[in-house]
């Protein structure tokens, strides 16, 4: 594994993240990995979203599509 030096970080950052640290029963370093972990994996499963969703969209590239706000007035008004 890799160690990280991150320096000047806002002393008020410092204690937001001690303080969530101690809600979550971590150290302030395992706060720190678990909320790196947790941004890394968000994005991950963000980059692969817009990737399936953009494949999706080249199997009706060509196809005229309905206005979503048209079709949820129209159930609406059922």
């Amino acid at each position: 594994m890799a160690n990280v030096t991150v320096r000047n970080i806002d002393d008020n950052v410092i204690s937001c993240l001690k303080a969530q640290a101690k809600a979550n029963h971590r150290s302030l370093e395992g706060e720190i990995r678990y909320l790196l972990g947790q941004h890394v994996s968000r994005h991950a499963r963000l980059a692969d979203f817009r990737e399936r969703t953009a494949r999706l969209g080249t199997l009706t590239a060509n196809r005229p599509q309905t206005d979503s706000v048209l079709l949820l007035r129209e159930d609406r008004d059922r």
